[in-house]
């Protein structure tokens, strides 16, 4: 009789919410169940179950102990999984606790985590109804929330497994079904939070593919859709580092129109009760209160009245509601606020209040993100207040924050600035921030697979740092560590020619030591330069052809790559573990990069706004610092624009000519003249080898022809006049090219390249002095001048001399090319997907071989000359614009006498092609009518 007026009592409390029935349904319902142990035959298991459903309504009301309530429902749970009775009415209140475990999460960021003891009865459940999706969900929906406060693999495995059931399931219909929907929203959101505590390129991946998926199943009625859009276009946005995308995400979210009817913070002080209100739907009590808490309707408040009453909004929000989802975003919009405050005042007690707010706000963020979020908001708020008051202890408080921002994976490019204060105000942080902001910059590159993708992704990741190479090493110079900057020097530049140059490391010694380690390293490395080298596909990205579970291009890449990746770097660890190879793939040391001075001084110039140097290296000798002007980074940068700007307009004008006149004298004095002078006390005979090794500004300058330098001779004199000059893009590149090959010393035979259209009417005549220059000579002209064909060949042959026409892609350096027959392009990365262990030397007559395509890194080199160099060429003839078509038969008919010339016997071909370039250019030089920017275009690279 008991039981029957409990059950009527529950019917009523379900059916008008009265909050008596409920209490008084649960006190009798545990009576009986205290009865039902003493006599389990005669009290039946459905008082259980009655039970779970009682506990379940009051949940859903809210009336207080819900942590208790949920506990015991898992018990009273576990005890009905455990019983004998009839499988469809037991599922239903399992249902119950389910609904009411998952009803319980209200946020998933929030404080509320399910004990073990309900996850595994929710594990029970599925596991005995696998078609309870309300399980399923109740599970995930509980990983996700402890997985946000302490990330756990296992969780995310799990959480992610649960769903995918449920969406494998459901299946696709014409309509998506409500479960569907909410398994791939679940998905989705489980995905993001995964890449947002790991960070890895191939979470960011699963999380484009997770999103997209939702897009693509969920109705367009559904409310959650836009912030879907917009979750997926920032992921896509960080994917390529594209900051643009990001930015346009910001903007919508700040659209003026769509706050025309937004109610005030006074009405949203006044509907803060509604967030105990479960009539009212989740998403309509909360969302408001989330969209006002936002950055984007914090930024709109303009006047200082209105900022006050969003102030005391989030005061009540936080001292009314303390344990909801809201009251940590609302503790660290104050911060927002007070800083809104401050810029619309430049009041400093409004800074200090922003400051102490998002100092309090990291105390009671639930995940690593939220905390990663405030942090970088003190760091603002920190470094404003270090800018006004200069105050240490702020100065302290800051490098602090820095260094804690940098331990969560938050700090990204920010970490340059951490150095810069850092080395501003002579804090010891300064080495650390450096080193930490360079590690970044090389660890960016994992997130693209390609070398199309990954010099993108450095270019919008660097934006204003590229320079962040040359201030660490100015850094280290100005600290005393002169070797130690070289070191660093080379460690951040050229990044993408030394990753992939690391992909073709000799496994001749390995194999000596363990030859099954030797071939998978070597295996894994070819299949990750096929990756590398590959141009990117076109990614989706609206996912418009990538269909319902199907990765993107892209995506499967990155995945395929970071996989590989895990491979080579385990089987380093394993290469590294063998005797003698505890060094082996480390960044080399000055001594070792010192081998690449045996034959000639490298002449450094480092140009950094704190400071620029210039180091003179030579074998078996300390380095040699010269110090510059303090205007020399300026005056450098206006050279380089100055000659540019004027290129742009045209070769031939007149304006040009003055231009380069007026650098090259320029360059004399700033670097040509201390620079001559400190070879002359290191005794550097003249007409000796030099290598310049250019950064920044100076990739772009023609250091070789500076002058006219001041002489007693009738005729001026340039650099090349005094000494014979290369480049270098590395001191590792430099090393590559004198590896020792072969020892032959015969005459190379030339693969000639020739595809000469109508603006090129001297070509003919080029062609043919270079099959009268002395040696064997392969001709590839016109229709057999093929890429395919061209590559081919080029193995065959130690030099190559290539006629034709160098193209430029602005934007797209990895799209530079030669053209050949019937406009077929042989591209950069077709030239550096080759290997070619006996090439020597090329001679690209050709115009831009050795330019660099406008936003293009000035650093990492990549043009024509630098892509022969790295697959195998020794040495290279590039030019720096434009070429005359005249002057190709003079340059070639000089060039290759001297090469072939009996005075240099004993000495390889390809070592005496610097001279030779240096030889033929002055002959150019002293003939009637040409032009300065017609013999300085002419380069030297390499060896």
């Amino acid at each position: 009789m008991l039981y029957s007026l409990t059950l009527a009592i529950l019917y009523r409390a379900k059916l008008y919410n009265q909050h008596s029935d409920v209490k008084c349904c649960i006190a009798y319902l545990r009576y009986l169940c205290g009865r039902r142990h003493q006599d389990p035959i005669n009290v039946p298991i459905l008082v259980t179950e009655a039970l779970v459903s009682a506990l379940a309504l009051q949940v859903y009301l809210d009336l207080g102990g819900v942590d208790q309530d949920i506990e015991e429902m898992a018990d009273l749970c576990s005890e009905i999984l455990s019983s004998q009775t009839t499988i469809t009415i037991r599922a239903r209140y399992i249902e119950d606790f389910a609904v009411a475990v998952g009803g319980h999460i209200q946020d998933l960021f929030g404080e509320r985590v399910p004990s073990e003891k309900v996850l595994g009865c929710l594990r029970k459940a599925i596991i005995r109804f696998p078609d309870l999706y309300e399980a399923s969900f109740a599970l995930a929906k509980s990983l996700l929330v402890r997985f946000n406060k302490t990330p756990s693999e296992a969780d995310y495995k799990e959480g992610m497994a649960m769903l995918d059931n449920v969406i494998n399931v459901c299946g696709w219909g014409d309509r998506a079904s409500l479960e569907l929907e909410m398994a791939l929203e679940c998905a989705a959101l489980f995905a993001k939070v995964h890449f947002d505590a790991f960070g890895k390129p191939e979470h960011l991946e699963e999380a484009i593919y997770r999103f997209r998926t939702a897009l693509d199943g969920i109705s367009v009625e559904n409310p959650e859709r836009p912030r879907i859009m917009e979750i997926l276009s920032y992921l896509q946005g960080l994917r390529f580092g594209d900051s643009s995308v990001i930015a346009s995400v910001r903007e919508a979210l700040f659209n003026p129109s769509d706050w025309a009817n937004f109610p005030s913070f006074q009405d949203l002080t006044a509907s803060l009760h509604e967030l105990n209100d479960t009539r009212i739907p989740e998403g309509k009590r909360v969302g408001k209160h989330f969209k006002a808490l936002g950055v984007a309707s914090i930024q709109r408040l303009t006047d200082i009245a209105d900022i006050e009453g969003a102030v005391e909004y989030c005061r009540e929000l936080i001292t009314s509601h303390p344990h909801s989802p809201l009251a940590p975003i609302a503790l660290l919009s104050l911060g927002n606020l007070f800083r809104r405050a401050f810029q619309c005042t430049n009041q400093i007690g409004y800074l200090n209040e922003a400051i102490s707010a998002t100092r309090d706000s990291m105390d009671v963020v639930p995940s690593r993100r939220a905390r990663g979020v405030s942090l970088l908001s003190l760091i603002s708020l920190l470094s404003i207040r270090l800018e006004l008051l200069h105050c240490r202890e702020d100065l302290d408080e800051l490098m602090q924050a820095f260094a804690q921002a940098a331990k969560l994976g938050c700090l990204g490019p920010l970490s340059s600035r951490w150095a810069s204060v850092a080395r501003r105000f002579g804090h010891p942080s300064a080495l650390t921030a450096y080193d930490h902001a360079v590690s970044l910059m090389e660890a960016t590159l994992t997130f693209s697979p390609t070398l199309d993708t990954q010099h993108s992704r450095l270019a919008v990741w660097l934006g204003d740092l590229t320079a962040l190479p040359f201030d660490y090493t100015s850094y280290l110079i100005h600290t005393g560590r002169l070797t130690q900057a070289i070191e660093t020097l080379e460690r951040g530049r050229a990044l993408l020619w030394s990753e992939v140059r690391g992909l073709r490391s000799s496994v001749d010694q390995i194999r000596l030591a363990d030859s099954n380690l030797a071939d998978k390293f070597a295996a894994v490395n070819r299949d990750l330069e096929t990756l590398t080298l590959a141009f990117s596909p076109i990614s989706n990205a609206d996912g418009g052809d990538s269909g319902i579970y199907s990765m993107d291009p892209f995506g499967h890449l990155v995945v395929q790559q970071q996989k590989l990746l895990d491979d080579r770097e385990k089987l380093i660890s394993q290469i590294q573990a063998l005797p003698g190879f505890d060094t082996f793939l480390k960044p080399p040391s000055f001594d070792a990069l010192c081998s690449a001075i045996s034959h000639g001084p490298v002449i450094v110039i480092n140009h950094s706004r704190w400071r620029s140097d210039i180091v003179i290296l030579l074998h078996d000798s300390p380095p040699s610092l010269i110090s510059t002007s303090d205007d020399f980074y300026a005056r450098t940068k206006r050279l380089r624009d100055q000659l540019l700007g004027e290129r742009k307009k045209g070769l031939e004008s007149v304006k040009y000519e003055d231009a380069l006149r007026y650098v090259l004298k320029e360059l004399y004095e700033l670097v040509g003249r201390p620079v001559i002078k400190r070879l002359n006390r290191l005794n550097v005979p003249k007409q000796s080898r030099v290598w310049w090794y250019p950064t920044s500004v100076f990739c772009s300058l023609p250091l070789h022809a500076m002058g006219p330098i001041p002489s007693d001779g009738n005729s001026p004199r340039y650099f090349m006049d005094l000494y014979i000059p290369s480049y270098i893009p590395s001191l590792e590149a430099l090393i590559e090219s004198r590896k020792p090959r072969s020892q032959v010393i015969s005459k190379p035979s030339i693969l000639l390249v020739a595809q000469p259209d109508e603006n090129m009417p001297e070509a003919l005549k080029e062609i043919r002095l270079v099959q009268a220059a002395g040696t064997h000579v392969t001709t590839l002209f016109s229709a057999k001048a093929k890429p395919a064909a061209v590559l081919a060949r080029l193995r065959d042959h130690s030099f190559a001399h290539i006629v034709s026409h160098g193209i430029l892609e602005p934007g797209k350096p990895f799209e530079a090319s030669f053209k050949l027959h019937r406009g077929r392009r042989l591209q950069l990365l077709d030239i550096v997907r080759s290997q070619l262990p006996d090439a020597e030397f090329a001679f690209l007559s050709a115009c831009h071989t050795a330019e660099l395509t406008d936003e293009s890194i000035a650093d990492e080199m990549l043009h024509l000359a630098a892509a022969m160099q790295f697959c195998g060429f020794r040495s290279v003839v590039g030019t720096m614009w434009a070429m005359a078509d005249t002057d190709g038969p003079d340059l070639a008919k000089y060039f290759y006498e001297s090469v072939f010339s009996d005075e240099t016997r004993g000495e390889r071909h390809y070592e005496r092609t610097a001279v030779a370039l240096r030889d033929a250019v002055v002959k150019l030089r002293r003939k009637g009518g040409i032009s300065l920017e017609r013999w300085v275009n002419f380069v030297h690279y390499g060896a």
